[in-house]
C-alpha cells in the first residue's frame, strides 16, 4: 500500500469517518494539493508508522499544538483521542509537559480549549 491510501486509512480510524468525509466534501481545487500533503506526509508517513502507538502520538500531537497555539487543532485531535485511546487524564499529563517545557499561558489557553472540547463531546452524547 502506498503511502498515500495507508494515509487515508489512517487518518479516518484517528479522525472518524465524519470528520474526513467533511473534509473531502469541503475540499477545492485550491487546497486539494495540501489535501493531498497532508493525507500523505503527515497521516501516510508519521502518524502510520509502527513504532509507538496512535495514543502517544495523539499526545504528542496535542503537546505540539497546545504549544503552537493551534486552537483549532488541538480541539480537533482532543476529539480524535475517543479513536486513539489516549484519555483525559493523558491530556492532562501532556498539558502540564507543556506549562514546564513551553510556558505556562500556552498550557492555561489549551486547557481552556480542552474543557471546552470535552463540554461540547458530553453535550453531544447526551444529544445522541
Amino acid at each position: 500500500m502506498d503511502n498515500y491510501h495507508r494515509g487515508v486509512k489512517t487518518r479516518r480510524k484517528v479522525l472518524g469517518e465524519q470528520h474526513v468525509a467533511r473534509a473531502e466534501v469541503s475540499k477545492t481545487d485550491f487546497d486539494g494539493p495540501f489535501q493531498d500533503l497532508i493525507t500523505d506526509a503527515a497521516w501516510g508517513q508519521v502518524w502510520s508508522r509502527p513504532n509507538i502507538s496512535l495514543r502517544e502520538r495523539s499526545m504528542i500531537t496535542i503537546a505540539l499544538l497546545a504549544a503552537l497555539g493551534q486552537d483549532e487543532e488541538v480541539a480537533m485531535h482532543v476529539r480524535s483521542c475517543s479513536n486513539t485511546g489516549a484519555s483525559a487524564d493523558d491530556i492532562r499529563e501532556v498539558l502540564l509537559h507543556v506549562a514546564i517545557y513551553a510556558g505556562v499561558p500556552a498550557a492555561n489557553h489549551a486547557i481552556k480549549i480542552v474543557k471546552e472540547t470535552f463540554a461540547e463531546m458530553e453535550k453531544e452524547k447526551g444529544a445522541a
